[in-house]
């Protein structure tokens, strides 16, 4: 595998890593808005990191939990702005106590709010 540096490869070296076809990535670039690898001044695709772990991304939607391509795309977004539902155990019960902390919170400040009303009057 030639790597153009460190996390730059071209689309030989990025359809290996991700164990796609050259063409495939082409297409996702087409069906999968976020997916979209640099090009260089001659017009070849640059792929970077994050280009590669989008793409097995993709793959792994695609092939692993048998989405359609309209639905690997949502989803790929969902989770790409940090809306995807949480993959363990351990992140749903995270999730659940700081929505839990933010709550009391709220409940606090609503609180501290009407006991400063009750002195006014």
């Amino acid at each position: 595998m030639n790597k153009l540096d460190a996390s730059r490869y071209g689309i030989a070296e990025a359809s290996e890593l991700v164990g796609v076809a050259p063409h495939v990535l082409r297409q996702w670039e087409e069906r999968f808005p976020p997916f979209r690898p640099k090009r260089d001044r001659a017009g070849r695709r640059i792929y970077g990191e994050r280009d590669i772990a989008v793409a097995r991304r993709i793959k792994e939607l695609l092939r692993d939990d048998k989405l359609t391509g309209e639905g690997a795309s949502k989803a790929l977004a969902r989770e790409l702005r940090g809306e995807a539902p949480p993959k363990t155990r351990q992140e749903a019960n995270d999730t659940i106590d700081r929505i839990d902390n933010e709550i009391r919170s709220m409940l606090d400040r609503l609180d501290a709010y009407d006991d400063s009303d009750d002195s006014e009057v």
